[in-house]
């Protein structure tokens, strides 16, 4: 078997290796109920991130990848992705061939986890992703969201680079008619700093340059964190507003 590793996680993903032998669409069905979905794989280190599960044996393991009219990902949504990320081909030499709809990524005989398209009624192993970050698509105040997350075993989302950054940006992109999405920013008036729920200052920043008006105001209500949807900045808002918040996993 190619397994090294059951779970893998990057800084935004974590990967899993499933032990059983599925065709594409179970491999789908079974990602979607118990993790995100089916692997989709957008650049080189997402691709370096899933070799770590797989070892020099001979071992064969559905992606998310299929051809419809079309080679697109399971998941199809394109407000996932950054400009080209969807494109990423990792294909071997002489594929994809027409032998079937369906891609697996091959550790074996050299491969280097080459990607091969395969009839999609073949029964193989597959990997699965959880995404870390989740977009909650519900108006809450900050303390309401931070109850949310933390009851479900997340946090709200502590954005401490440029990485982080954009994957929040991106998740923003399918916010519910709200204008503002929180984050897990909160000022302390006592100490007259930001700081994360995690514990952390902040350090990187994409504050807005009005994102401190009215901040003086905390006598009436404490002012947490929110980014901006127009335009991705980071604002002050009271935590009373409501708003979609993104958890972190």
């Amino acid at each position: 078997m190619c397994l090294s590793s059951a779970v893998v996680s990057s800084s935004l993903r974590q990967y899993h290796f499933v032990d059983q032998k599925k065709t594409w669409t179970e491999a789908q069905r079974y990602c979607r109920e118990n993790h995100t979905d089916l692997v989709t794989i957008n650049d080189m280190q997402e691709q370096n991130d899933i070799k770590q599960l797989l070892n020099s044996n001979s071992e064969r393991v559905w992606i998310g990848l299929r051809s419809t009219d079309t080679w697109i990902w399971s998941l199809s949504d394109p407000a996932s992705y950054r400009a080209n990320e969807s494109q990423y081909r990792n294909w071997s030499d002489n594929q994809p061939q027409g032998d079937g709809d369906c891609v697996y990524m091959d550790c074996g005989n050299g491969q280097k986890g080459q990607w091969h398209d395969a009839k999609c009624t073949e029964a193989l192993h597959f990997i699965c992703y959880n995404d870390k970050l989740v977009l909650i698509r519900e108006n809450k105040t900050w303390t309401e969201a931070l109850r949310h997350c933390r009851n479900n075993d997340m946090d709200l989302v502590s954005v401490d680079s440029e990485q982080m950054q954009q994957r929040v940006k991106m998740s923003i992109t399918k916010a519910n008619v709200s204008d503002h999405v929180w984050l897990g920013l909160r000022h302390s008036s006592v100490l007259g700093i930001w700081f994360w729920v995690n514990g952390q200052t902040v350090c990187y920043d994409q504050w807005a340059p009005d994102y401190n008006k009215d901040l003086n105001k905390c006598d009436t209500t404490v002012r947490t964190g929110a980014i901006r949807t127009s335009d991705n900045k980071w604002i002050s808002r009271p935590e009373t507003d409501t708003y979609n918040f993104i958890c972190s996993k």
